[in-house]
């Protein structure tokens, strides 16, 4: 029979190596052997609550792990979706996460997070779902992140916003079809119509 540590960390690798501490109590990871195994080293605390084991690879951003792992059910916008898209030279100061508006804003020590509220509709249009260091990120795409950088421009800026529009008529794969379709969702169909006549 595996001893309780073995047991453990068997259910670390089932799970791609990391666990929130109410996830690996109800998988049945007693308390005593969670710290134990994080005083030896055997796991790393990344945050709050979340335990990695320590002979994985440090995640390529700790921030949107982290908070994928932490608030799985948050879709990341904004300057965050630009910055994952590589659509912006700007480098966000917080991760932006579109939750819908009777969720509760969640509470984490690091990293910062900036939450904006969106309607049913705005929330679940245009998400795409990536696997970064095993953990499933929701993310919204390229033409529906256009929209809402439009949609919040006073708050991201137009030159943000413009500057995103461009890169993106760059990109080699490119759909103004669904970027109108977002913007319609959003609401600034009349806004981005202009800019993106004159690019093409």
């Amino acid at each position: 029979m595996p001893s309780p540590t073995k047991k453990a960390h068997s259910i670390f690798t089932g799970h791609k190596g990391t666990l929130r501490t109410c996830e690996a109590l109800r998988a049945g990871i007693h308390p005593r052997v969670l710290y134990g195994m994080r005083d030896r080293g055997e796991i790393e605390q990344i945050a709050r609550g979340l335990f990695r084991l320590a002979e994985l690879p440090p995640p390529g951003d700790p921030d949107l792990f982290t908070v994928a792992k932490k608030v799985p059910q948050s879709v990341f916008c904004l300057l965050t979706a630009l910055a994952f898209h590589q659509m912006t030279t700007q480098i966000p100061h917080a991760v932006d996460l579109a939750l819908p508006h009777t969720a509760r804003i969640p509470r984490l020590a690091h990293p910062p997070i900036q939450v904006f509220r969106f309607s049913p509709e705005s929330l679940n249009a245009g998400i795409e779902t990536h696997i970064r260091d095993g953990v499933v990120i929701r993310i919204y795409c390229r033409e529906k992140t256009l929209a809402d950088i439009f949609k919040y421009r006073h708050k991201v800026g137009l030159d943000v916003a413009l500057e995103a529009l461009r890169v993106y008529s760059s990109q080699p794969k490119k759909d103004f079809q669904a970027v109108m379709r977002y913007a319609r969702i959003c609401r600034v169909e009349n806004v981005i119509r202009p800019y993106l006549e004159a690019l093409l």
